[in-house]
């Protein structure tokens, strides 16, 4: 008798043990699947920044457009025109700055890393106006500086773009990045009154359309 009781308690030791285990690692799934899904609802919604990064191309650029466009000749922008270039400027590659961070989570970007990023951004984004103010002080003409004015933000924001999709692979990011260094390069062409105008339509529509796209793209 006995020994028909030890063996039942070994047994339903053993069974209870096994139950444990598997109840413990249930619930470590159910966590963790819960904590993805409150990261995923917390986290901000890029398709939103990509669309209001889109419109303000279009409305700023195609507002300058409008007041440069019967220069003859072209003597440049007004301080307020040349302010919202530096707004949006800086504006769109800080926000992308962000996203790289909100995307990487704990597989990617590292503090460290991400404050090297921010910084090397700022550090371009500076460097751009310190050469536009160099530019002008080896007596670079208006027309010059206005297309350097419409295309060196959009260069920058194209390659600071292509850096983000090398650490977190996007690839309708990193189209849009190689898109705006295309069109940055090729609209210096059209002259400093008629540049404006090519960027509102080549640019603010782009990022409108990785708006609208890139979700399906996530899901696929």
């Amino acid at each position: 008798m006995n020994g028909v009781y030890e063996g039942a308690e070994m047994t339903d030791g053993a069974g209870t043990d096994e139950g444990t285990n598997m109840d413990a690692a249930d619930a470590a799934a159910i966590i963790s699947e819960a904590g993805d899904r409150a990261r995923d609802r917390l986290r901000p919604d890029h398709r939103v920044r990509f669309a209001v990064w889109g419109l303000l191309f279009i409305v700023g650029y195609g507002l300058i457009w409008l007041t440069v466009r019967g220069q003859q000749p072209f003597h440049g922008l007004a301080p307020a025109s040349f302010a919202a270039i530096v707004l949006i400027s800086l504006g769109a590659t800080l926000a992308t700055v962000e996203q790289a961070g909100d995307e990487t989570g704990v597989r990617g970007l590292s503090a460290i890393r991400r404050r090297a990023f921010l910084l090397s951004v700022l550090a371009g984004v500076a460097a751009m106006f310190i050469l536009e103010g160099a530019l002008a002080r080896a007596d670079a003409s208006r027309p010059v500086l206005g297309v350097f004015e419409a295309a060196a933000p959009i260069f920058v924001i194209g390659l600071l773009y292509l850096a983000r999709s090398v650490t977190v692979p996007d690839w309708p990011v990193a189209g849009l990045g190689l898109w705006l260094v295309i069109v940055a390069a090729a609209s210096g062409y059209a002259g400093p009154q008629t540049v404006w105008g090519i960027d509102a339509i080549a640019v603010g529509p782009a990022f409108l359309l990785v708006a609208a796209f890139r979700p399906r793209m996530r899901r696929s």
